[in-house]
């Protein structure tokens, strides 16, 4: 049975490969690939986050530790055999994370994955996110991302939370399937993937069409935008085509990780 941690009532392996940073190759102009980090690692917490990054050849664990259950968890699961953990009490784990951190009596600290280059995403799916910088939102569009088989998520450098801590645990292992694409300028970055034959369909309350009646086609590119603000000027007119999500109920809106994830399925529908 698994035991109750402090926080524990509070508030999904396709494994993706990339060249190390400084080979050489597929270099963005201007410099190296970067990485997202806090510190000098990545800071996963709780079952599903700290289980996909075992089960992920690409991610480099550098410290784990576990409650007495947890390891008997991982053990079970025969994710012990990569890297054993050290077992501690609930207690030592509960000083390492913010108040009320559902951990599940697990914690790693990892290096963080390589983000690819733009050039480098596969055709398909991807998600374009526009100053989006709640971890939970991102880490909620990140796991849906995962769910729906993006190909990758494109944001900025600036103005995005970093792939660590509270995002890495809403996005229950997400970030292990889904790579993010890390730009300085968001409209270049929309108009390279246009160039590659990517379908830009923003989404925007007021947009004239819904999106279930717009005519899409693969590869595609959702363009997300934050709640509140929405899509910027330049972003907007960088897009193919504006869209928004009709609701039959009462309620008209939806929160941005709910729409980005029923976009995501009316696209996936519409390019089969």
């Amino acid at each position: 049975m698994q035991e109750k941690e402090r926080g524990a009532k509070g508030r999904g392996t396709k494994r993706w490969m990339r060249r190390p940073p400084g080979s050489g190759q597929g270099q963005r102009p201007g410099g190296p690939r970067r990485e997202r980090r806090t510190g000098h690692h990545t800071l996963l917490y709780g079952w599903q986050p700290v289980r996909a990054a075992l089960e992920n050849p690409a991610r480099n664990i550098r410290r784990l530790l576990a409650t007495e259950n947890g390891a008997h968890r991982l053990q079970e699961a025969g994710l012990t055999t990569r890297f054993s953990p050290e077992i501690v009490r609930p207690a030592i784990i509960d000083q390492l994370l913010p108040p009320d951190a559902v951990h599940q009596g697990l914690y790693a600290e990892a290096d963080p994955l390589p983000a690819p280059d733009l050039e480098e995403i596969e055709p398909g799916l991807v998600l374009v996110l526009d100053q989006i910088t709640d971890p939970h939102n991102f880490g909620a569009i990140v796991r849906s991302a995962a769910a729906f088989d993006a190909k990758a998520i494109v944001t900025t450098a600036r103005h995005s939370p970093e792939a660590t801590g509270v995002l890495a645990k809403s996005a229950s292992g997400g970030l292990e399937h889904v790579p993010l694409v890390l730009v300085q300028n968001l409209a270049r970055a929309m108009a390279a993937l246009k160039e590659r034959g990517f379908q830009l369909v923003g989404l925007a309350e007021e947009a004239e069409a819904d999106l279930a009646a717009v005519k899409m086609h693969a590869p595609i590119a959702l363009v997300i935008g934050a709640e509140g603000k929405g899509l910027r000027q330049l972003t907007r007119d960088t897009c193919d085509v504006l869209a928004r999500l009709d609701m039959p109920g009462a309620i008209k809106s939806l929160n941005v990780s709910n729409a980005t994830a029923l976009a995501m399925f009316v696209a996936s529908r519409a390019t089969r």
